[in-house]
């Protein structure tokens, strides 16, 4: 029998290993289980996200973390484009109290462009001491961006893409938990007491806007700071991503692994994986196109799941590039029209919307074909 999202976050919780990481498809779940965790971890009574980023318990990384950033457009004059920061403890404590800015634009540079500047812009607030007395400082309230152009010109501040957007959200994060690793590390006189409560760091999802080789610098960079954590904060990963949950898993040996599936009453499993790729992810891709297709439930990400496919086994097989094992009859056309679909599948808001039937259609006709053609084993029914 399924369990309930509230339940899977109970046996998280209780599970005694340093690391936990849950594979799972896109739309089954992923951000509302790291809610549902931080409900089952953290006392009701504790403030919002949207009023600040917990320190006492878990801290947290998803969906709504970018909510704490919006940009302003700067319709009227259209020149100071800015991503605004909403007030929250979170960037107060990166940024003001601890500094960070320089780390968090190396961050985002190495996942990124290194001519692509980040500028955070500040603004000056009063407040009371603990000694009673009125101080004055200076705090993060917008980023600009814009490109290094190697001349005197004044940089144009520009809007960066989601996905670079997602990446500078990320690279703050990473600061963060990389900082407070660094301080819990520490066992006596630590600098701040703020994290001595700190108990679970939940990372959801990190990878959708990176390409292959920063995806697994990525991971490799995450795997390599969480086993330097020395303190008993435990950690939970999730993804959708095969080849980051292959190199996370190879970072973290010792951890738990889990493949997380959805039911259609709604439940859910939490299924214990062993082996490299979650259940011979190629398999698990197969079935879920079939899935998709038999019950006419495609979107934009399958074609990425068959891109996929196609490039693991092209390199298996020899070939130099995943589009020869398309239908020779209409190669060109096939590939251009998987890369104009599959390209801008890792972004959510792309993922959401329908192919249309003629996409369908062919998404059915090149999975028929590359089964035949390459000798997928099919169970008869």
């Amino acid at each position: 029998m399924g369990k309930t999202l509230n339940e899977i976050a109970q046996e998280l919780k209780d599970c005694d290993k340093k690391a936990q990481i849950i594979y799972a498809f896109n739309g089954t779940g992923k951000t509302r289980l790291s809610r549902e965790f931080k409900d089952v971890v953290q006392p009701a009574d504790y403030e919002e996200e949207s009023d600040r980023l917990s320190r006492d318990t878990i801290l947290y990384y998803n969906a709504f973390t970018e909510d704490l950033f919006y940009w302003n457009n700067d319709l009227e004059n259209d020149s100071d484009r800015k991503l605004v920061i909403q007030p929250n403890s979170f960037i107060e404590w990166i940024v003001d109290e601890q500094g960070q800015d320089q780390n968090i634009i190396s961050h985002f540079q190495y996942y990124t462009n290194e001519k692509l500047i980040p500028t955070f812009e500040l603004e000056e607030y009063h407040f009371v001491g603990k000694n009673g007395i009125e101080q004055k400082r200076n705090h993060v309230k917008a980023v600009n961006f814009s490109y290094q152009r190697g001349n005197n010109e004044v940089p144009e501040k520009i809007k960066i893409s989601k996905g670079e957007e997602s990446n500078f959200i990320w690279s703050v994060f990473y600061s963060l938990i990389e900082n407070v690793i660094g301080i819990l590390n520490i066992v006596e006189d630590r600098e701040t007491d703020d994290f001595d409560d700190l108990k679970y760091i939940f990372i959801d999802d990190p990878v959708s806007s990176l390409d292959e080789n920063h995806l697994i610098e990525l991971a490799v960079d995450l795997g390599r700071l969480i086993k330097s954590s020395e303190s008993n904060i435990k950690f939970i990963i999730t993804t959708h991503n095969p080849l980051f949950y292959n190199v996370i898993h190879n970072e973290l040996k010792s951890a738990k692994k889990y493949f997380l599936k959805k039911s259609e009453d709604g439940s859910y499993e939490l299924k214990n994986q062993q082996d490299d790729s979650p259940f011979s992810y190629h398999l698990t891709l197969l079935e879920e196109l079939h899935r998709a297709i038999k019950v006419g439930d495609v979107h934009k990400y399958h074609f990425n799941f068959l891109r996929n496919l196609l490039e693991k086994t092209s390199t298996f097989l020899g070939y130099k590039t995943w589009s020869d094992l398309l239908p020779e009859d209409n190669r060109k056309a096939y590939e251009a029209r998987m890369i104009n679909i599959s390209s801008h599948s890792k972004y959510s808001a792309d993922e959401m919307s329908e192919p249309n039937e003629p996409e369908k259609q062919m998404l059915q006709y090149l999975v028929e074909h590359f089964e035949t053609d390459y000798k997928f084993h099919k169970e008869q029914s």
